[in-house]
């Protein structure tokens, strides 16, 4: 069991990794055009295209947030622990941090799959999954298992 948790964070990592970098789907438009875009290239393109905002709030919860969930989960695995008792008042940052990153994780992966919804709908264009998403969607649901394991859910008594 304690092997699991450094092979998770490993795991999850590539595929963050491959996810952000690999096309997350394709759009064929007319049969003779077609569009692969990844996730950096879906941020890049938004921020050329002058729309800053939206590149922000997309590479922010797409690429940003899972990045910093990764790093903490690294530091929650390797630091040592300092003999306080859980809930204490001086309960490490990361601890602290994981749960509200927790809130973020799907975003992206919801916006994709509503992007594909919409074209499939609209008939502009076909819309078919690619590695990259599968991938960004595997390193979500990792990254939560992770989290499960490190913080389980205890009852409170009352």
């Amino acid at each position: 069991m304690t092997l699991i948790v450094p092979v998770l964070l490993i795991l999850s990592t590539l595929s963050l990794a491959f996810g952000m970098v690999l096309p997350l789907v394709l759009f064929e438009k007319l049969y003779f055009f077609s569009e692969t875009p990844s996730l950096f290239g879906i941020v890049a393109y938004l921020w050329v295209e002058e729309n800053r905002t939206l590149a922000a709030v997309v590479g922010l919860l797409s690429i940003v947030f899972p990045v910093i969930k990764l790093i903490a989960i690294a530091f929650e695995v390797t630091a040592p622990v300092e003999g306080e008792a859980e809930g204490g008042p001086h309960e490490r940052l990361f601890a602290k941090l994981l749960p509200l990153l927790a809130r973020w994780s799907m975003v992206d992966v919801m916006l994709v799959a509503l992007v594909i919804f919409a074209a499939k709908t609209s008939g502009v264009a076909e819309a078919f999954t690619q590695p990259g998403l599968w991938f960004y969607t595997a390193s979500a649901i990792m990254t939560g298992l992770l989290q499960m394991q490190l913080r389980p859910q205890r009852v409170r008594p009352q």
